[in-house]
């Protein structure tokens, strides 16, 4: 296994986040001594690390190599592929590159942060513009996506070229955006492509993606049906094809817009700023919109994904200035994704007990998803033609179904690795030669901290079996208090039979453990412990506070 992790005379491919699991995309390509970063995303906790929003993958190997980082790439505008910029570029050092729209929302970014004047931003041609950083020549090749100026890269390297699919998919009615033609695709993979490097999402889907063209006809014909009642439409907010579908469509329907969640409110100011949606409706206040009569109004709202603090969830609580009544209507003009079930059932709850209507896109056409089918990704390896697949941005499953999927259509060689694999593509044969750290961070609060580390293992404890607080007095007489054990009505004769034996466990040390302070702390940690088994089943974290006289 390779020991050197500086790129010798060889072309490497490293992801330290998104290979293995969905979201949180970074990678890395070396080459002749030099690293180049492909985007710099992020994910969302869940219930997984409590307390904690974002959850980052952990660079310390790049980290401890920023003097070969050459610059960072970013393919599109995803949180999953520029969220982790404004907490860990500026310690990089190095130049950021994307096209103006992702820069856009990059720079607000950065601002936020305080950080603007000190990254080096380079802003790039959407169509097919290039540059060159050490041994790494970069093309922008756009590609159709959920979001404005989403994009593939042509990695041009002495060693040969690598397609970089970032997020994609085939379509040929996008609204936004023109896409890379089918020749265009085919006359890159004339040149030779030594490796595609493509997202797995959707690979067990056996029907193309699908057209935004075809939801907006799936939208207009949903809002037609639904005259005199008020439509409430929830989406991506970056999606900014599906925004100028629904702008369409609002204005095809006679209904006035009204935009509810400030992620559509940056994201429409971004676009319009970058030459998108430039003829969408004027949006009216809440006001206005709930003063109209309810069939000459569509609402836009944050919120699909069952987000607390988004505008869907607020207003099914009664909680903002719109409001929805019985017979009102919402469209889910998104996917679900995994994880949410519960947040988006509980708001949807919500809504049918007010007498909402609810459409999904399960019941009509009125989502695409923005990552390629079995038959986009057989065609893209039809005009590619690589010598090698990799597959990245899936859950393993899905990365072993690309690699066999792509070999049974005709690409020699597929590499399935996962995050912290070092892969050689060239020369010689490929394959993986070495592994290296790949874990994860999280910001707590305002700390970026290890997910492993003890503060979020302690927390997660915790939630799961409550805790148990013993306090010793100078002659070790305890008193004891807890939090999240199921004794409400045992509580009293729990905390009696639990200080007795503490006080029977620290009796029964003797000669220099009696004034131990590490024997009286284990005996009463493991008597409180004990005991809260024993009456609630559960095994609670037990902290001892021991009286400063004690040796």
């Amino acid at each position: 296994m390779k020991k050197n992790f500086t790129p010798e005379d060889e072309l490497l491919f490293l992801a330290l986040g998104g290979s293995g699991e969905i979201g949180m995309n970074v990678n890395l390509y070396g080459c002749n001594g030099k690293w180049l970063m492909v985007d710099l995303g992020m994910t969302f906790s869940g219930g997984e690390y409590p307390g904690v929003d974002l959850v980052f993958a952990d660079l310390e190997f790049i980290e401890e190599r920023t003097k070969q980082l050459e610059a960072i790439v970013l393919t599109h505008a995803h949180e999953d592929h520029i969220g982790a910029v404004p907490y860990f570029a500026a310690d990089l050092g190095v130049p950021i590159y994307a096209t103006p729209f992702t820069m856009e929302l990059v720079r607000r970014k950065l601002e936020e942060a305080g950080l603007l004047g000190e990254i080096e931003l380079h802003e790039i041609e959407e169509d097919h513009g290039s540059f060159q950083v050490g041994p790494f020549e970069v093309t922008y090749i756009p590609l159709a996506h959920s979001i404005a100026e989403g994009n593939a890269l042509l990695i041009d390297t002495p060693h040969g070229k690598i397609f970089h699919t970032g997020d994609w998919k085939l379509d040929d009615d996008p609204i936004i955006g023109e896409p890379a033609t089918d020749e265009e695709l085919a006359e890159i993979g004339d040149d030779g492509v030594l490796a595609l490097v493509c997202d797995s999402t959707n690979v067990f889907n056996p029907s193309p993606s699908g057209s935004e063209g075809a939801v907006y006809k799936g939208l207009l014909e949903e809002v037609q049906k639904h005259k005199g009642k008020r439509v409430l439409v929830t989406t991506f907010a970056s999606n900014v094809a599906r925004l100028q579908t629904l702008g369409n469509v609002a204005r095809e329907t006679g209904r006035q817009l009204c935009v509810a969640g400030r992620s559509l409110d940056r994201i429409i100011e971004v676009a319009q700023q970058n030459g998108y949606l430039e003829d969408l409706p004027e949006p009216v206040d809440f006001d206005t919109a709930m003063g109209l009569p309810r069939g000459e109004v569509m609402i836009l709202a944050t919120g699909g994904q069952g987000e607390p603090r988004a505008a869907l969830s607020r207003i099914s609580e009664d909680n903002h200035p719109l409001e929805l009544v019985p017979g009102d209507v919402v469209l889910f003009s998104s996917r679900q994704i995994p994880g949410n079930e519960l947040s988006i059932g509980a708001v949807q709850n919500r809504l049918a007990e007010k007498g909402v209507t609810m459409v999904t896109d399960r019941q009509s056409m009125i989502h695409v998803s923005g990552h390629p089918g079995r038959p986009e990704l057989e065609a893209l390896y039809g005009w590619l033609r690589p010598d090698i697949l990799v597959p990245v941005h899936g859950e393993m499953r899905h990365m072993q179904e690309q690699a066999r999927f792509g070999r049974e259509n005709g690409i020699p060689d597929a590499v399935v690795q996962q995050n912290g694999d070092i892969v050689r593509l060239a020369p010689g044969a490929p394959g993986t030669i070495a592994k290296v750290r790949a874990g994860r961070l999280v910001l707590d609060g305002d700390i970026i901290a290890p997910a492993d580390g003890d503060a979020i293992v302690m927390r997660r404890r915790i939630m799961h079996e409550g805790v148990v607080i013993v306090a010793l007095d100078g002659d070790l007489s305890p008193r004891i208090d807890s939090i999240g054990l199921p004794l409400d009505e045992d509580y009293g004769d729990f905390t009696e039979e639990a200080l007795a034996d503490i006080r029977q466990a620290i009796a029964k040390l003797k000669g220099m453990d009696a004034r131990s302070a590490s024997a009286v702390h284990e005996a009463a940690r493991l008597a409180a412990r004990r005991a809260a088994q024993r009456w609630s089943g559960k095994r609670p974290q037990v902290r001892v506070l021991l009286p400063e006289n004690l040796g």
